[in-house]
């Protein structure tokens, strides 16, 4: 997928929290639309925290996060339709599948007639229309993680911001999932923003990567994955992908040496 002008852009951020700690500080990024962003780096670098601060989840304490989304439809200077899928599915165990993904346009107030359509199909695109009667109990943990995937698409977001998704996943499942986002990615027209602890992962599902050091967390790389869409099983065995992965694994490991403030 092609990428174009930047869709976000955060600009000089910095994050304090309430208790004194500096997540981020200086923290400059941009992702461009259309692209596969990956944020790379040890714990307590401030991953997830740059992701809900694009998410408008959180508010930086300096900087600035810029919009431009005529890209997305949008007007600029406001954020596009976006959706988050956190580390855990975070499923009502209560509702059936249909339900739990029907839950965004339930809550936006669209009417249950005109949303079972759209959720049928978000749960057809991630394998699961056979499974709208069942309860997150009866699933496999991808299948939940798959359910929470159904739940972000179902609003149809032009920025799919994903923190750790697969982390707790198997290999097996985890494999098979990163197959789905990139088919989701290309089928969709989405931008994504994908936080992982994962070399092979980010080499496997990016266009760029931006390597993080911690405390303060900033970006101290920024890695282009020159490699076509679609990828595949014989990717993850190329020599392209294996340099990747070694560049970026010292790049991981520059970053984990880096002094803190």
């Amino acid at each position: 997928m092609a990428e174009s002008a930047h869709l976000v852009r955060l600009q000089g951020v910095e994050k304090r929290f309430a208790n004194g700690t500096l997540a981020l500080r200086g923290l400059d990024l941009s992702l461009g639309a259309g692209s596969f962003v990956s944020l790379l780096g040890p714990s307590g670098c401030g991953k997830s925290t740059a992701l809900r601060l694009i998410a408008g989840l959180s508010m930086p304490s300096a900087g600035q996060v810029a919009w431009c989304t005529e890209a997305a439809g949008g007007a600029a200077g406001a954020a596009p339709p976006l959706s988050f899928v956190f580390q855990e599915p975070t499923l009502m165990p209560w509702r059936t599948v249909a339900a739990n993904v029907r839950l965004p346009l339930q809550l936006a107030g669209m009417a249950k007639a005109h949303a079972m359509p759209r959720v049928m199909q978000a749960l057809d695109r991630v394998g699961l229309a056979g499974y709208a009667h069942f309860y997150p109990r009866q699933l496999s943990g991808g299948m939940k993680m798959r359910v929470s995937i159904a739940r972000a698409l179902v609003t149809r977001p032009a920025l799919l911001l994903m923190d750790e998704p697969f982390a707790a996943l198997d290999e097996i499942t985890r494999a098979r999932l990163n197959d789905d986002v990139l088919a989701l990615y290309a089928r969709e027209s989405l931008t994504v923003a994908f936080v992982t602890h994962s070399v092979f992962e980010s080499v496997f599902l990016s266009s760029r990567i931006l390597v993080m050091a911690a405390r303060p967390g900033r970006v101290v790389a920024d890695i282009s994955i020159d490699a076509p869409y679609p990828r595949d099983d014989a990717f993850r065995h190329s020599d392209v992908f294996l340099r990747y992965c070694r560049v970026v694994s010292t790049a991981l490991k520059d970053a984990m040496a880096e002094p803190t403030a």
